[in-house]
């Protein structure tokens, strides 16, 4: 129930199409040329997540946060180093993961939940619950394409907290929730990291992030500025 990243780096190389003139053109295959250069997204990470600790990742857009957790969740594979986790894994890392629009709640419920690794009698057992903890009893029966951004990351991450992780990835948890869904959320997480479960979450919202978070690892530019205490990391972070 726990994880370590070790000296992770990823790169892509990215690719630009500049028009030619009119005389290359008339010299050459083909209408644009193509210039491609290496993007360093992360450089050389390492970090542990112990078993009970909630460990937050802050930075600016395009720093490398959401690479992060899709490589420690096992989508995207790094270039280089190592990431170990004991226990299974929950990522909620986006709102429409494993859920198909045209389902209705209920449906999704039982697709989602079966992608997170719940059996069908989990599920049915659990059903009530994670509907009861969204709010959104009277919706079971409607198409997922007609909720709002709101209303999704409530289910999602209703079956996730439901669906027994040992480690749980959140991107950006509380980025569409009302506000009493997410002090509500906030409570929740911190009792899950109580009874043992390994949390790490990414987000913008600094106010949650420093009332969940044990630890906060700050990131900018592909590699870590400063990581430590959430409250100093989270204060030096404000001030750049």
């Amino acid at each position: 129930m726990s994880i370590t990243v070790n000296s992770i780096s990823k790169r892509y190389t990215i690719g630009s199409h500049e028009p030619k003139s009119v005389l290359q053109q008339l010299l050459s295959v083909g209408g644009t040329s193509t210039q491609k250069r290496t993007l360093n997204v992360l450089s050389d990470i390492s970090f542990e997540l112990r078993p009970g600790e909630i460990l937050g990742i802050v930075g600016n857009n395009g720093c490398g946060k959401s690479t992060l957790i899709k490589i420690v969740a096992g989508i995207l594979q790094p270039d280089s180093g190592s990431v170990t986790i004991e226990g299974r894994v929950v990522p909620l890392i986006h709102l429409d993961t494993g859920v198909k629009a045209r389902l209705t709640m209920k449906e999704n419920i039982y697709l989602a939940g079966t992608l997170l690794g719940m059996t069908q009698k989990e599920i049915s057992q659990k059903f009530d619950d994670i509907v009861r903890y969204s709010g959104l009893d009277s919706f079971v029966h409607t198409k997922w394409y007609q909720f709002s951004d709101g209303m999704k990351q409530k289910v999602v991450f209703s079956i996730g907290i439901h669906s027994n992780p040992d480690v749980l990835l959140l991107d950006e948890a509380f980025s569409a929730g009302d506000e009493a869904f997410r002090l509500k959320s906030i409570e929740t997480i911190s009792a899950m990291a109580d009874s043992g479960v390994s949390i790490l979450m990414v987000g913008h919202n600094l106010g949650s992030m420093a009332a969940c978070c044990d630890r906060t690892l700050w990131i900018d530019g592909g590699v870590v500025k400063l990581q430590g205490k959430s409250a100093e990391v989270i204060a030096a972070y404000k001030k750049l």
